[in-house]
C-alpha cells in the first residue's frame, strides 16, 4: 500500500492525456530536417493483434516535437495543424516542460507561451507563468520581465522564491542596481509577517466582530498568494479557514480566484469538513474556475489514506468533467484502490469506468493488469472476471499477452471454471483465443495438478486451432503427465491422438516419454513408443533402453528391444557390441552370457564379439586368482 501513496504523490510530475492512436515520432535531431506544416509522423506499425494499449500523450519526444515547432517563425493556424496532424495536446505539465526546453531561445518560449495564452488559458497556472518569467529575466529582457509581473499581480499570482534567486544573480552580474532594488521588493518581510499575523489571529480566537477589526487594521494588501499563505497556515483549523475565505470576498477587501479556492479546497478536503468541501468545489465551478491537479491529488491521497473509497470516485468524477482533466495514473491508482478495498464494490468501479472512457479513452492492458494485481494482493482471484467483465462492457479488449496471463493465473491458481467461462467469453466475443492463450491456460491446470482439466483443454484447443501446431501444449501435458508418475497414461493419451488425429509430437516429447516409462516400469510402453518414433521419421533413441536393461533388463528384454528399433530383423552389430558392454560394465556377466545365447548365429561369431568375450572372460580369469592367491 506504501508503494501506491508513493505513486500518488508522484502523479504531479507523470500527468497525461490519452490521445485516439498511438504514434511513434522521430528524433529531434531529424524533425527539423523533415519539417513542414503537413508532415506527420508515422503510427506505430506493431500492434497487436486484440491490443487497445495507447500510447500516453507527451512524452519527452512529444515536448522536444513542441519546442521545435515554436522555433520556426509560422503562423497559429499552422502551429496548430502541425499540432494536430501529430496528434499531440497541451496540458498543464507540458507547458512547464516546454517553456524548460526553451530555456535559453527566449524568442521560441515568447511565441508558445503566447499560443498557450490565447488558445490554452486555462492551462497556465502560477508555475506556468513564473517559468515564463524565468526565461525572460535570464535572458536580459528587462522589460518584459516586469510587464509580466504586473499582469502577474493582477491575475493574483506572485514571484517563485526560485525565480527571484535566478533572475536576481542574472541582474547582479549585469550590473542592474536598479532592477535589483526592485526584485528585492517584492520579497520584503512586510507580506510574510502580515499573512503569518492574520493567520494567527483566526486561529488563536473565536471569530467575532474584534477579530475582523483585528485583521482590518493591519491594513494588509491582500493577493493571491497572501490569501493562500494564510490558508495554508490554517490547514489545522478547516472551519475557522472558510470562516475567513468567506468573509475576505464579503468584506470586498479580496475578490477570490481560482488559486485562492484551491487553496480553500486542499484545506477542506478532509474527513470531518466533507460536506464544506463538495459544497465549496460547486461554488468554484460555478464561479467559473477549476480544480487544480495539485489540489485533486493532495486531495484525492488524503480520501484514499482514510479509505474514503465513494468520496475518491466522486472527487475523480468531479475532476473529469473539468478542464484540468486527471492523468492515466490518478485512474488506475484509483480503479486499484476500490479493487483492493474492505470490500469490492462494483458500482464504484463501474463508475470510474465510465468516468475515464466517457472522455474519450481507452482502457489498456497495463490498467487491467494493474488492477488484477490489486485483487490478487487481497485474495480476490476469483473476482478477476467479475471485474475483467466490467472492463469489457466499457470496451475493452484484453491484447494476446494479456489473455495468456489471465488464463495461465485463473488455472494455476485452482480457478478452472473460472479459467475457461474467461476463455469462453473471448471465444463469444469473436475475438477467438489463440493458440499462446490455450497453451497458458493447458500450462496453468498443469502447475494446479488437474491434469485431466489440461487434457480436456488441450483437446479443446485441437479442435479449435488444429492438430499442427499443438506440439508445444502437448509437450506441456505430457512433461506433467510423467512428473505425476502417470507416464503409461501419458503414452495411452499420446497412442491414441497419433491414431485418431495425426498427432506428429515433437522428437523431444517422444525422448521425454522414453525416458520417464523406463523409469516407472513401462517397458513394454517404451517399445511402443519407440515404433512410433521410426514412423515419424526420428531416429531411434536406443541410449535410456540401453542403461535401463543393463542394470535389470533380462536377455529375452535385450532382444525384443533391438528388434523394435529398426524395419530390419536386426540391428547393425555396433548396437549388439554396445548392449554387451553395457552389460559387462554392470556386472551382469550371466546375463551377457544369456544374451549371447539369444542373438543371431551371425552376431555370436562376430570377431569382435568373440574378442570382446574373451577379453572379458580373460579379466575375470586374473581376478579370481588374485582372489586364490
Amino acid at each position: 500500500m506504501r508503494y501506491q501513496w508513493r505513486l500518488l504523490n508522484q502523479l504531479l510530475r507523470f500527468r497525461y492525456r490519452i490521445p485516439n492512436h498511438s504514434q511513434v515520432l522521430p528524433s529531434s535531431s531529424s524533425i527539423s530536417r523533415r519539417f513542414t506544416v503537413n508532415s506527420s509522423f508515422p503510427l506505430n506499425p506493431s500492434f497487436r493483434r486484440f491490443s487497445s494499449e495507447p500510447v500516453l500523450a507527451l512524452s519527452d519526444t512529444d515536448h522536444v516535437l513542441v519546442a521545435d515547432i515554436f522555433s520556426q517563425p509560422i503562423d497559429s493556424d499552422d502551429v496548430k495543424n502541425l499540432l494536430e496532424s501529430n496528434r499531440v495536446s497541451i496540458t498543464h505539465d507540458a507547458v512547464l516542460a516546454i517553456l524548460g526546453k526553451l530555456d535559453s531561445n527566449v524568442d521560441a518560449a515568447r511565441r508558445f507561451f503566447q499560443w498557450v495564452s490565447e488558445n490554452h488559458p486555462e492551462k497556465l497556472s502560477s508555475k506556468c507563468y513564473n517559468s515564463m518569467l524565468r526565461v525572460l529575466g535570464t535572458n536580459g529582457l528587462v522589460h518584459e520581465f516586469w510587464e509580466l509581473v504586473d499582469l502577474m499581480k493582477k491575475k493574483g499570482y506572485g514571484v517563485s522564491k526560485g525565480v527571484k534567486e535566478r533572475v536576481l544573480e542574472c541582474f547582479e552580474n549585469s550590473g542592474m542596481n536598479g532592477d535589483v532594488a526592485k526584485l528585492k521588493g517584492l520579497f520584503d518581510k512586510s507580506n510574510e509577517k502580515n499573512w503569518t499575523i492574520v493567520s494567527r489571529i483566526v486561529r488563536n480566537n473565536v471569530w467575532s466582530d474584534d477579530v475582523e477589526r483585528q485583521i482590518k487594521d493591519l491594513n494588509v494588501g491582500f493577493s493571491g498568494d497572501i490569501v493562500k499563505m494564510v490558508l495554508e497556515g490554517l490547514a489545522s483549523e478547516p472551519t475557522k479557514a472558510l470562516i475567513f475565505f468567506r468573509w475576505l470576498e464579503e468584506s470586498g477587501m479580496f475578490k477570490h480566484n481560482g488559486g485562492t479556492y484551491n487553496a480553500m479546497a486542499r484545506v477542506l478536503g478532509r474527513e470531518d469538513s466533507i460536506d464544506r468541501f463538495w459544497k465549496l468545489v460547486g461554488d468554484m465551478r460555478s464561479a467559473g474556475f477549476e480544480m487544480e491537479v495539485e489540489t485533486f491529488v493532495k486531495v484525492l491521497g488524503r480520501f484514499c489514506k482514510r479509505r474514503m473509497v465513494k468520496d475518491s470516485v466522486e472527487l475523480y468524477d468531479f475532476a473529469m468533467a473539468g478542464a484540468n482533466k486527471p492523468s492515466v495514473q490518478c485512474c488506475v491508482f484509483l480503479l486499484r484502490k476500490v479493487a483492493s478495498g474492505k470490500e469490492l464494490d462494483m458500482d464504484l468501479f463501474s463508475r470510474v469506468l465510465k468516468v475515464f472512457t466517457g472522455s474519450g479513452n481507452a482502457l489498456t492492458d497495463s490498467m487491467a493488469y494493474a488492477v488484477l494485481k490489486s485483487l490478487t494482493s487481497v485474495g480476490r482471484t476469483g473476482e478477476w472476471n467479475k471485474v475483467l467483465k466490467e472492463m469489457e462492457d466499457c470496451g475493452f479488449v484484453a491484447g494476446g499477452n494479456l489473455q495468456s496471463k489471465i488464463a495461465f493465473r485463473l488455472s494455476a491458481s485452482g480457478n478452472r471454471e473460472q479459467a475457461h467461462e474467461f476463455v469462453n467469453r473471448i471465444e463469444a466475443s469473436g475475438c477467438n483465443a489463440d493458440r499462446k492463450t490455450w497453451e497458458s491456460l493447458i500450462e496453468g491446470h498443469c502447475v494446479a495438478g488437474n491434469l485431466d482439466k489440461a487434457f480436456d483443454s488441450f483437446k479443446e484447443m485441437v479442435e479449435k486451432e488444429g492438430i499442427t501446431s499443438a506440439g508445444y501444449a502437448f509437450e506441456l501435458l505430457m512433461s506433467s503427465f510423467c512428473q505425476s508418475n502417470r507416464a503409461i497414461d501419458a503414452c495411452k493419451i499420446l497412442c491414441r491422438l497419433v491414431d485418431e488425429k495425426q498427432l506428429k509430437p515433437w522428437h523431444s516429447t517422444y525422448k521425454l516419454l522414453v525416458t520417464k516409462l523406463l523409469v516407472q516400469g513401462g517397458f513394454a510402453h517404451a517399445l511402443t513408443i519407440l515404433g512410433l518414433m521410426r514412423t515419424h521419421g526420428f531416429p531411434p533413441f536406443t541410449d535410456p533402453f540401453i542403461e535401463h536393461l543393463s542394470k535389470s533388463g533380462s536377455g529375452e528384454d535385450a532382444i525384443v528391444f533391438l528388434k523394435a528399433m529398426t524395419s530390419k530383423r536386426f540391428p547393425s552389430t555396433s548396437v549388439f557390441l554396445r548392449m554387451f558392454e553395457a552389460y559387462f560394465k554392470h556386472g551382469r556377466h550371466e546375463e551377457a552370457q544369456n544374451f549371447l545365447s539369444k542373438c543371431p548365429r551371425y552376431i555370436r561369431n562376430h570377431a569382435d564379439v568373440l574378442n570382446l568375450f574373451c577379453s572379458m572372460n580373460s579379466k575375470e580369469a586374473a581376478s579370481s586368482g588374485m582372489l586364490t592367491a
